[in-house]
Formats: structure tokens, sequence, C-alpha cells
């Protein structure tokens, strides 16, 4: 089982219509519910999310992934991330299911 860090914005921006932000976080906790995994949809707060993102996929537990498809984030956490998921490619599997 994979911690799966969900760059909230990023994700729910990628297609169009854009997604609800509900419906992000319906439809990543069903999916990490059928997929096995504890999914954590990470939105803007007291930090950026991506700072967010970069601090947790270090003091997480591995394996962690990261779903972006923002490069700088992606480059931040390259050396601790197991795998990257393109947010694109996320939403629309999300969407599928």
């Amino acid at each position: 089982m994979a911690t799966v860090l969900v760059d909230a914005e990023n994700v729910r921006r990628s297609l169009w219509p854009n997604m609800r932000g509900e419906e992000l976080v319906e439809r990543s906790t069903a999916w990490g519910e059928h997929e096995g995994h504890d999914v954590q949809v990470v939105w803007e707060g007291s930090e950026s999310g991506d700072d967010q993102i970069a601090r947790l996929v270090k003091e997480l537990e591995p394996p962690v992934w990261v779903v972006t498809s923002d490069r700088g984030l992606r480059e931040r956490v390259r050396d601790y991330a197991e795998r990257t998921i393109g947010g694109g490619s996320f939403a629309r599997e999300l969407r599928n299911n």
C-alpha cells in the first residue's frame, strides 16, 4: 500500500470542465479504496500545496506516490517519491471509473 499525495489544484484543473473539489476528493478516495492505497488530497493552506507535498514526501513512510503535472514539484520530490503520476492522467482515470 502506498500513500498517494494528490496535488489538488493541479489535478482538478487538468480537465475541462474543471473537476469540482468535492468530486476530486470523492473520486480519489474511492480510487484509493479500490486500489488499496491511502490517498491524501493536498490543498493550499498555511503553506502552498507544493510545499506541503514536498515536505510530506520526505516525512511519510515509503512508498509514497505523488500525483501532479507540475514540473517544478516533480523535480522537488524526484528523490523521495517512488512514483509520480501525471495530473491529467489521474483525473481522466478518476472520471472514467
